[in-house]
């Protein structure tokens, strides 16, 4: 019951982050299409992305890598499950890294701008924050996959327990 409760948690919370980058994925044709001013009101002056980060996002997008994590723990002896769950997990926190390393810092220096005071390496900010994006939602996408082939790979007897 232990192993259900926590692949169920797992793909909830992995479904919920990929859903998130997803949005940004879709998103970007467009926002890269933006004038600089508009990108920076939409992405800074506006707080379209507030929900994303503290409490709501970071608690989802937290959750779905240290429940993989656990889950991962507890199929350790399950022979079909235990690589694709690796696969998921390893996936999440990839795309947790990348954010660290590539988001945050873009995410802190924009965290002044104004659609009227954007710094001359603007583009440079700004495509660095989608494209890791991009690659983020490909991680978070490929690691709900993975997390969802852990459970279809199993045979029926060994679902159980």
């Amino acid at each position: 019951m232990l192993l259900r409760t926590g692949r169920f948690v797992t793909l909830m919370l992995s479904a919920l982050s990929a859903g998130m980058a997803f949005c940004h994925l879709m998103e970007m044709p467009a926002r890269l299409r933006y004038a600089p001013a508009l990108w920076s009101r939409i992405t800074n002056a506006e707080g379209t992305y507030r929900l994303f980060g503290p409490p709501v996002g970071a608690s989802i997008e937290g959750g779905a890598l240290i429940s993989a994590l656990a889950l991962s723990f507890f199929a350790r002896k399950r022979r079909f499950a235990l690589a694709p769950t690796l696969v998921g997990a390893c996936c999440l926190a990839v795309a947790q890294l990348a954010w660290w390393l590539f988001v945050f810092p873009a995410n802190s220096r924009m965290a002044d701008w104004t659609p009227e005071s954007l710094p001359e390496d603007f583009t440079e900010v700004r495509d660095r924050w989608e494209y890791t994006h991009a690659a983020r939602a490909v991680l978070q996408i490929v690691g709900l996959g993975s997390l969802v082939l852990s459970i279809l790979a199993e045979p029926s007897g060994e679902y159980e327990g």
